[in-house]
């Protein structure tokens, strides 16, 4: 199936289209010049569109790894392998920094954000921004590294102190999440979403039909689309939950449900 085919199956357009069409560049890369090929850092959305179009095309999910600088990074490259080489043998294009600054200006993820952007940055080349209360590691691509540890001086009104780190040495916040029990009429998308996001049904079900909400990070607009153990739900503007865990029925024939809130 020809480029312009796959892309179309896969309903992609404007910058989707563009950026699915660079996935496919570097897979085909990696496949005829027989050498590593990777792109730019894909947010959780962009990683799930391109698996359904590498899927498409034929791909072997053995063919390229995901990488993102430490198990359960949330933004991550993909790494396309030529036949010979084994997953083991692959060098990452990926490098730590820790950007250190002085507690009191308490810095913020925005803020950091904003001043790689500020130095011309964008933001595929940066991975996840790992922030505390004196420093902020970063997972960035090989080719913004050097100069970020060269010129990369401050951040907002706080000096910054920019060093390489192994992976091994990130500081990585524990994620925060509530754990919500609760019975649901069914395991339909709208009714896991009123637990979810705290909301009534028939205003989950609005949210879904505006295109508002993503299962596993794919859009989707069906209400009655049935959910499983490990799903991941997002919608902008109301966070991300996990359906982490579906118990039995109940006497009202209501299926106990645990969820778990990323806050």
């Amino acid at each position: 199936m020809k480029k312009t085919e796959l892309l179309d199956r896969c309903g992609a357009a404007g910058e989707d289209r563009l950026l699915l069409a660079k996935v496919l560049d570097r897979a085909e890369q990696a496949a005829e010049r027989n050498i590593p090929a990777w792109t730019d850092f894909l947010s959780p959305q962009q990683q799930a569109q391109a698996q359904d179009l590498l899927r498409l095309a034929g791909i072997s999910e053995t063919a390229w790894l995901r990488q993102g600088g430490y198990e359960g990074a949330e933004r991550n490259i993909l790494l396309f392998l030529p036949d010979w080489m084994e997953p083991e043998m692959a060098e990452s294009p990926l490098r730590c920094l820790r950007a250190s600054f002085r507690p009191e200006y308490a810095l913020t993820h925005r803020d950091i954000l904003g001043s790689l952007m500020g130095m011309g940055i964008v933001r595929e080349k940066v991975g996840d921004i790992l922030v505390s209360s004196e420093s902020a590691d970063l997972i960035v691509l090989d080719t913004v590294a050097e100069f970020l540890l060269s010129s990369w001086e401050g951040a907002g009104r706080a000096k910054l102190t920019v060093t390489e780190i192994p992976a091994a040495h990130l500081h990585i916040p524990a994620v925060r999440c509530e754990e919500v029990r609760d019975t649901v009429s069914s395991l339909r998308l709208d009714a896991v979403c009123s637990t979810g996001f705290r909301m009534s049904r028939g205003k989950a079900a609005d949210l879904i039909a505006a295109g508002h909400v993503q299962v596993n990070w794919r859009a989707c607009t069906k209400a009655d689309k049935l959910l499983s153990a490990g799903d991941t739900v997002s919608a902008r503007g109301f966070g991300k939950f996990q359906l982490a865990e579906v118990g039995g029925v109940t006497k009202k024939g209501r299926t106990a449900i645990v969820v778990k809130r990323y806050v």
